[in-house]
């Protein structure tokens, strides 16, 4: 167990990588201030994660940086910037060759990153970057160069504001949903198309739904709107709500939250879920649980083919299936998944 620490030290942590990395990132911002009470935190990732952070009390600023359209003169300036906060400590669970940089020139002391990554010599300190366990334990590791050991999956904080809250609300109001029935929610949607549950079996699991009185939200994000309307234009299910490209980010972990189910690919909404205690339904194709970046709920599911030896393809999966065959998810029997979130929301 770790002992508090009185010292007043400024850290910055670079996470810029995807929405669910940015949750996943969050435990290491809790301990932190457990164990350090007088630190002051700030917090680099790309302005499309930055609504997940805007409320958390535990940042002091929130440092927004658009790797993909900055280029050098920007990159420079967000160097110069960091470099005026004096920070005592970088961390960098990112462990990109951006991140590595980023983290070397700013001046800092003590700059701590995982071992395998890009350009590790740059850091002060470096730790194992460990197999086998969840990504929220594998980043808390990062700790121990500052005195802090925890081994447990700590669940995120998330912090949704009055507004958020009553936004859901009045779509409730509108849809006539009552406080406390049961709903499913499913995103559909991910970055990566290898891992992505494909429409035309999303579509077949509604359709078994189609019998059942319950509702269901479809969500995600402007580039999933696509997606969401392809399924509820071509299902038999008839009582979708569908939002997606409608809510931000803490809006949809609103919308979660009040889930019975959620049904999502290895994406930031399985995250979001797990941090606000919705029991989860996971399906994973290219990627596996083993990488880290598993369900953690009591009750959570994890839908698979397993025994195939084109898989995993890749830790993040890709934009096509590199064998053509894409068994990994057209061997996932919707039947299946249709009969469990049939139980669950009975």
């Amino acid at each position: 167990m770790s002992e508090k620490k009185t010292e007043k030290i400024k850290i910055l942590i670079i996470q810029t990588a995807f929405l669910g990395d940015v949750v996943l990132t969050l435990p290491l911002i809790q301990e932190i201030k457990k164990n350090i009470p007088a630190s002051e935190i700030d917090f680099l990732c790309i302005p499309a994660t930055s609504d997940i952070l805007k409320n958390n009390p535990y940042i002091n600023e929130l440092i927004p940086y658009d790797k993909k359209n900055s280029g050098i003169r920007g990159l420079f300036d967000l160097v110069s910037k960091i470099r005026s906060g004096s920070y005592d400590v970088i961390i960098s669970p990112h462990r990109s060759f951006r991140s590595s940089l980023i983290s070397f020139l700013s001046g800092a002391e003590k700059k701590i990153s995982f071992n395998k990554s890009s350009l590790s010599f740059l850091y002060s300190d470096t730790v194992k970057y460990e197999s086998g366990i969840h990504e929220i334990q594998r980043n808390l590791k990062l700790l121990s160069s500052l005195g802090i050991f925890s081994n447990k999956i700590i669940k995120p904080e998330l912090f949704v504001s009055v507004q958020e809250k009553r936004k859901i609300d009045s779509i409730f109001y509108e849809h006539r949903i009552r406080e406390g029935e049961n709903f499913l929610t499913i995103a559909p949607g991910t970055v990566w198309f290898t891992k992505r549950f494909p429409e035309e079996k999303f579509i077949r699991l509604c359709d078994l739904l189609s019998g059942t009185e319950k509702k269901i939200f479809l969500i995600g994000g402007k580039d999933d709107k696509k997606v969401s309307d392809f399924i509820a234009n071509n299902s038999k299910f008839r009582r979708f709500i569908n939002l997606s490209g409608t809510l931000s980010v803490m809006e949809s972990a609103e919308l979660i939250r009040r889930s019975a189910l959620i049904i999502t690919n290895d994406s930031a909404p399985m995250h979001i879920a797990n941090a606000l205690g919705t029991d989860v339904c996971a399906i994973f194709g290219a990627t596996v649980p083993e990488f880290g970046f598993f369900p953690y709920g009591e009750n959570d599911i994890i839908f698979q083919t397993e025994g195939l030896s084109c898989r995993p393809c890749s830790i993040h999966g890709g934009k096509k299936c590199p064998v053509k065959t894409f068994e990994c998810m057209y061997r996932i029997n919707e039947k299946e998944i249709a009969e469990y979130v049939v139980r669950k929301l009975s």
